[in-house]
């Protein structure tokens, strides 16, 4: 003994294994370092290197470098920041397992009774337990009187458990000699030998396994990532190629750097990070507005994508409170209903029986409070769980509460309730007569009575009753409600006079010939709102699963109430199923996979923590998205597991609450729904505003690509490009995160993420192949209109790219023979350059409006979402400035266009309108068909 303290001082074997933590900086240096900072920061380094070597050159050194670099350079610290905060997040997973540990124990050691830190308890020390201590470890129970312990933590089931001296069959958490690390002693005394400390307990092995879980990517995180490589890759392939072919066709290495960078940082969507952060953190915040508290942002989206939630039943299906539901006295069946008050039953005496025994055979009482009385469902009750529900529905049904009876029935001896006998017996002093009172399980009460009580009067229990009294075990046994008899007898004065002194082993008074008074029955009861968010889930193709640690009858019982089961449950059944932990347990994997791909409803009943992540795995290997809801420490590894895990915010462990990403701050598996609505939105929102990007990346590619192959002067400049991705398209693409969901968005299956990507090739069509390409013709068209009207006509700019650009040239004719100098040409070029920028904001008003909704017409979506249309007044207020303002020709290089030039555009954004809105009607009226399947992204 003395070498194993020594052994626990230095390795401590009380404390659990610590998290490996991620560092924060270097979650900093891979966002900073990623592809999309990676092109900026090449594009910057051109920039400067640039306008480093034409300022070295002597050439003529233009400031559109300088400021692009700097421009580059903010959008890294910019990009950088909204990474680190989307992915900054520490793990103190295992710092609130510590808070749930026992701080000492009262253990009896070398013959003496002593208080020591649990942290010195080792295996074979003898712990004593009282009500109300918290187990400092695994112990193997050697004796105890009237010991229940809440294992609610460890297996999730509601009802505090009676432990015995007595070994169990089955598994180690259903052992009845077993009292497991952290769970609480809820009543009567014990002791027992510690068969594991720390790690080894059974906790403590969650633990591990919770800790030892890696964090699995989020589809989105994912998608961004599979967009991000691809637009990098196509945007350095075009730069490149362009590059070549600039070198190929004669021009300088300065213009060949310059259209190395116009093509990367016009493919590139410089506003995705900001707008995809904006997005996760409005909905983040209207989600806190409906009590669902999102730790992390990427997982919101996440739950948009769910295919499947395993949920746990105590605590999030249920109110994790038992209830008393029905009553049966005189011969009939009752329900207790939840506006039921003391004045329904004040003249019914068969209830007054039945509610005598209920409040007198029952250890329930209200927990001392200093101050004012608290109301009635505030105040807090000491005892088992089923006593509580009998002594809360018996202050409410009874005038003047369960005290009516306490103070003039005095007790004077009592046996609790134990797992052998099955019953609970208690006996009063009432009027110099003593009275006994007996509640148990049904049948045990049945086999002590051979009378029964109906109303005021005594009969003789007849095989009649029997059948009934039965009959209506059986039936609300069924429905997954826990049942209790209960039964009296009044003691003869001679027999037992006042002073009698009662005992208990063996019993000396009579427990045969007992009056059965009746039955009443409780149950964990769902939630009201819980059937509705069920349905919903089935509407939208989302398999709710339960998995739970009760009983399988309890379980299938709430099953079939929420809805998560909707047929009769048999053998034959080709819908649903219920598994226990023992039938799981010979399921490999491949089974397991099939057993869920088969059923469509599923409850799986007596799992421990290690089953319940089996479970999830299982589903994550059909590549299904699955999230995971659950309240104790049984849940954290499936909660760490799951794509996404959702925590209780009431109920749940402080364990449950640091592993999950969503918590619920009013324990109610409804506001799951509110998610999923929210998550889809938000998947919805990214693509409209990437299609809505990525549409004038056309536009601003195809400038350079005939400014190369057609020898054209340059359409739209670098700085003009920048003035759209990074001002004028910035506020519409952000506020389109504020749309609200568009009418089906809870109608369609859940989004398959390997198949469903964020940028798919719809989209792409979409976006470069007719939006874009209209963008393009209406920029193509205001500059050769603008070209036309100072004497340039089309077929004279071709191949008018070398005299155009030469400083030596000066008496360029156009095609009325008018000469223009070298200064002259750079203004009309600067201005032909605004006009293509104005003509890009014109189409991309028409543009962000038709990407409101991705089905639905704009007619029946409206206009309100105003964020919305204040960013469409600033995208044109900013043309103006950048048009207009003064020094704009010095800063930008962007010069006053003419009113008229403005209106060239119009006519491309009402086509673009137009088609849009015929697109969208023939998919309303085809689904399935051609233009569904190719456009509709």
């Amino acid at each position: 003994m003395k070498k194993a303290h020594e052994l626990l001082k230095k390795n401590g074997p009380n404390s659990l294994t610590p998290p490996i933590k991620s560092s924060e900086i270097a979650k900093l240096i891979r966002c900073c370092c990623g592809g999309f900072s990676f092109l900026i920061w090449i594009g910057s380094f051109l920039c400067f290197g640039s306008y480093i070597i034409e300022v070295h050159t002597h050439t003529d050194a233009s400031q559109d470098h300088l400021w692009l670099g700097v421009v580059l350079i903010v959008l890294i610290m910019v990009t950088g920041m909204f990474s680190y905060y989307q992915q900054a997040k520490s793990s103190k997973i295992m710092q609130s397992f510590n808070d749930m540990l026992p701080q000492q124990a009262k253990i009896l050691r070398d013959g003496e009774i002593m208080v020591i830190g649990v942290t010195e308890l080792v295996v074979g020390d003898i712990v004593l337990l009282e009500t109300g201590d918290r187990v400092p470890a695994d112990i193997r129970i050697l004796e105890c009187q009237g010991l229940k312990v809440d294992n609610s933590s460890i297996t999730g089931e509601s009802i505090a458990l009676l432990r015995s001296a007595q070994a169990s069959e089955g598994s180690v958490l259903e052992a009845r000699n077993m009292a497991f690390f952290s769970t609480n002693a809820v009543e009567g005394t014990g002791k027992g030998v510690v068969v594991a400390c720390g790690d080894h307990t059974v906790m403590g092995r969650v633990a591990k396994l919770t800790s030892r879980l890696s964090s699995r990517p989020t589809p989105l995180s994912r998608e961004i990532d599979y967009f991000m490589r691809c637009i990098s890759c196509w945007a350095i392939f075009l730069g490149v190629f362009c590059f070549s072919m600039s070198l190929a066709v004669g021009y300088g290495w300065m213009n060949s750097i310059l259209f190395l960078i116009g093509i990367i940082v016009a493919n590139i969507p410089e506003g995705l990070l900001a707008t995809v952060t904006v997005s996760l953190t409005l909905t983040a915040k209207k989600m806190a507005n409906l009590n669902c508290l999102v730790k992390n942002l990427e997982p919101i989206e996440t739950l948009g994508c769910t295919a499947v939630i395993c949920t746990d039943k105590t605590g999030t299906l249920t109110q994790n409170k038992m209830t008393v539901r029905h009553f049966w006295y005189d011969g009939k069946l009752r329900e207790v209903m939840v506006s039921d008050t003391w004045r329904k039953y004040a003249n019914d005496l068969g209830f007054r029986n039945i509610a005598r025994v209920a409040s007198l055979c029952n250890r329930a009482q209200w927990a001392p409070t200093s101050g004012p009385p608290l109301p009635f469902r505030k105040r807090k009750a000491l005892g088992d769980a089923s006593d509580i529900a009998l002594f809360k529905c018996m202050e409410i049904l009874i005038r003047g509460g369960v005290n009516t009876f306490r103070n003039n029935y005095i007790k004077v001896f009592e046996i609790p309730f134990n797992s052998t006998d099955k019953f609970q017996v208690s006996i009063h002093m009432f009027r110099n007569r003593h009275v006994l009172f007996l509640k148990g399980a049904p049948e045990r009460v049945l086999e002590r009575c051979s009378k029964v009580a109906f109303s005021n009067t005594t009969k003789d229990l007849t095989e009649d009753v029997k059948n009934a009294y039965t009959e209506s075990c059986y039936e609300l046994g069924r429905n997954g409600e826990r049942v209790l008899g209960f039964a009296d007898l009044e003691l003869s004065d001679v027999s037992f006079p006042p002073d009698y002194e009662f005992q208990a082993d063996p019993p000396n008074f009579p427990l045969e010939n007992l009056r059965l008074i009746g039955l009443i029955a409780m149950m964990d009861p769902p939630r009201a709102s819980v059937p509705d968010a069920v349905y919903k889930c089935r509407c939208a193709g989302i398999k709710v699963i339960m998995v739970t640690g009760d009983h399988p009858d309890t379980a299938q019982a709430i099953a079939k109430f929420v809805g998560i089961i909707t047929d009769d449950y048999d053998d034959d059944s080709e819908r649903s199923i219920v598994i226990t932990g023992t039938e799981l347990k010979n399921l490999d994997s491949d089974q397991l996979d099939t057993m869920i791909k088969r059923y469509p409803e599923i409850v799986f009943a007596r799992t421990s923590p290690v089953q319940k992540l089996q479970i999830v795995e299982s589903c994550q290997r059909l590549h299904l998205i699955t999230a995971v809801t659950g309240d104790g420490v049984n849940d954290s590894p499936a909660l760490k597991q799951a794509d996404i895990g959702v925590s209780m915010g009431i109920t749940g462990s402080d364990v449950s609450k640091e592993v999950a990403d969503l918590i619920l701050l009013d324990d109610n598996f409804a506001s799951i729904i509110t998610g999923i609505e929210e998550g889809r939105r938000v998947f919805d929102n990214l693509k409209s505003s990437i299609a809505y990007t990525l549409a004038s990346n056309v536009p601003e590619i195809t400038p350079f690509l005939a400014f190369i192959t057609l020898g054209i002067p340059l359409p739209v400049g670098l700085i003009c490009i920048l003035c759209i991705d990074l001002g004028t398209d910035m506020w519409p693409a952000i506020s389109l995160a504020y749309e609200k969901s568009e009418s089906d968005i809870m109608l369609r299956p859940p989004r398959i993420p390997h198949m469903d990507h964020l940028v798919n090739r719809k989209l792409v069509f979409m976006a470069y192949g007719q939006i874009g390409i209209i963008e393009a013709a209406a920029g193509f068209f205001t500059y050769l209109v603008v070209m036309a009207e100072h004497g340039f006509l089309p077929q004279s700019l071709l191949g008018l790219r070398d005299h155009w650009d030469s400083v030596a040239v000066n008496n360029l004719k156009d095609s009325y023979g008018q000469e223009w100098t070298y200064e002259e040409r750079k203004v009309l070029e600067y201005t032909c350059h605004t006009a293509f920028f104005v003509a890009i904001v014109i189409v991309q008003v028409a543009d962000v409006i038709i990407c409101k909704t991705r089905r639905n017409s704009i007619f029946h979506q409206g206009m309100n979402n105003w964020v919305l249309n204040l960013g469409i007044l600033s995208e044109i207020a900013l043309a103006c400035v950048v048009s207009y303002a003064p020094h704009m020709d010095v800063y930008l290089k962007t010069y006053p266009l003419r009113a008229a030039w403005w209106l060239t555009g119009v006519p491309f954004a009402i086509i673009i309108f137009v088609y849009d809105e015929l697109r969208k009607l023939w998919i309303r009226k085809h689904p399935g068909g051609w233009w569904d399947r190719e456009t509709s992204y």
